[in-house]
């Protein structure tokens, strides 16, 4: 008998080590291609299909949805092509589900399901399949071997409305396990949806309406780096009237600390203990800038930046004229520092999405004008949201601006980003009485913080940048000629 392959699970980038197995898009017994899907996995970063390196018969699925598994460990086991297969050899799947037969004039709903596939998965792995690899794969069984005997599979309680629901005559309203996962995590019912795909496809939108009906921020919110009305998801334990002996209370919970919310622990322990922080602030009257932009937008109310996309633009001149700000310090395996300074300026911003903080940069921001920078905002903001970072979107800055002001506060000393060196906070702008030429007035005003790395640079070079981003809010029209 032929020994089967073990695939195992490959380094996802960035140095991650350890990814939670979310759903399988593959059972025992499958007749499997190369480069075909094979599981869905979430690592710190982002939602990732993992391809298949082999073709063959799968013979084992080495985890559970839920589980964390390390790099370097068995994902999958695959049977070889051609292989000689041993009677009882290969078990029957404990639940399978029937190929639907696609029609010719169904084609479209089968291109809009692997539209929806990839809004929701991310990048097929470099290295371990192609784009095209990605198509929708039709399962196979694997070959019924003669006088085998095989021993009864407890079939587990499942909801079989959520593996499939067809429609007579059409093609299965629901095929993307995706959809079938959103629903069953929040309840909802696919029988009751009206599928607004192709043949009337159950689309990941449609459900979506369903969790959150007639909810809709506003154009203005959707640009701000940490706008949304959604919280991350959170998977208590049940804890069955648990106390604790240090309080006494009954513990009402324990969520484990793990994919995102993990990473981001992490690298936050990480630049507080390596980190000698320092923060300074500043309240900015950002009047001028608010009236700029209004009547800018009178002119095109399509076409012209947010806020953020100026005050982005005003960040990346004052890191040419501070380029210590935007720097790393990078230490030898004999203890000797070096700081490393950049060519360019990979903007980070941060974003709030259903998965926890997320940082995705702008690549070289220093040669985008305020309207590239917003667009670029608002490009970046989506796809975090959905899902589709990449490692190199989310680990490639080299300065953060956190727009916190949408969540109403004005002012926070921010841990830094690290390995970057500053981190530059702006908060809400509210009406407060200002001097205005000896005179009391109210005016827009909001306050800007910088925390950084007090090894790269001294007080005054911080309070330089910080002075001139102040400078660039209270008087945008006498500084855009020089940017």
């Amino acid at each position: 008998m032929s020994e089967p392959k073990v695939f195992l699970l490959p380094d996802l980038g960035e140095g991650l080590t350890e990814a939670e197995l979310v759903n399988w898009l593959v059972s025992v017994g499958d007749e499997i291609r190369v480069d075909q899907p094979i599981a869905e996995v979430e690592t710190a970063k982002s939602m990732v299909e993992v391809p298949s390196p082999y073709a063959g018969t799968v013979t084992v699925l080495h985890g559970e949805p839920g589980q964390t598994l390390d790099v370097g460990k068995p994902l999958i086991s695959v049977l070889p092509v051609g292989s000689v297969v041993e009677p009882a050899s290969v078990v029957e799947p404990a639940s399978v589900v029937e190929p639907v037969e696609t029609k010719p004039a169904e084609t479209g709903a089968a291109e809009t399901y692997r539209e929806e596939e990839k809004a929701g998965s991310g990048n097929v792995l470099i290295g371990y399949g192609t784009p095209g690899g990605s198509g929708a794969a039709r399962r196979t069984r694997a070959p019924r071997t003669v006088a085998s005997v095989i021993e009864p599979v407890e079939i587990p309680d499942v909801d079989i409305s959520l593996l499939r629901t067809r429609v007579p005559g059409k093609l299965g309203a629901v095929i993307s396990p995706l959809v079938r996962r959103m629903a069953r995590e929040h309840g909802v019912d696919l029988g009751n949806i009206h599928g607004s795909g192709d043949s009337g496809l159950i689309m990941r939108r449609d459900v979506e309406a369903v969790i959150h009906p007639a909810v809709e921020a506003s154009p203005e919110a959707s640009v701000s780096a940490g706008s949304t009305t959604e919280r991350p998801v959170v998977e208590p334990v049940e804890t069955q009237g648990a106390v604790d002996s240090r309080t006494g209370l009954g513990i009402s919970s324990r969520t484990p600390v793990k994919g995102v919310r993990k990473a981001v622990a992490a690298n936050m322990s990480r630049s507080r203990a390596e980190i000698p922080e320092a923060t300074v602030w500043v309240d900015v009257d950002a009047t001028a800038l608010v009236e700029l932009r209004a009547g800018l937008k009178k002119s095109d109310p399509h076409n012209t930046p947010g806020l953020l996309g100026f005050i982005a633009r005003f960040v990346t001149a004052g890191l040419k004229r501070f380029p210590d700000l935007n720097t790393r310090i990078e230490t030898a395996a004999n203890g000797a520092q070096e700081i490393v300074g950049f060519a360019g300026i990979n903007l980070g911003f941060a974003a709030q999405t259903d998965r926890g903080l997320m940082v995705p940069s702008i690549r070289n921001a220093d040669k985008l004008s305020a309207r590239e920078l917003d667009a670029e905002i608002r490009r970046l903001t989506a796809v975090v949201r959905e899902g589709k970072a990449t490692p190199e979107q989310l680990g490639s800055g080299t300065f953060t601006l956190n727009n916190y002001g949408v969540f109403g506060v004005d002012g926070s000393a921010a841990i830094i980003n690290h390995p970057e060196v500053a981190i530059l906070g702006v908060g809400r702008i509210i009406d407060k009485p200002w001097v205005v030429a000896g005179d009391l007035a109210v005016r827009k005003v909001t306050e800007l913080t910088l925390t950084f790395d007090h090894r790269v640079c001294d007080g005054s070079t911080a309070a330089g940048f910080l002075r001139f981003v102040a400078d660039a809010i209270e008087n945008p029209a006498s500084v855009l000629a020089d940017i």
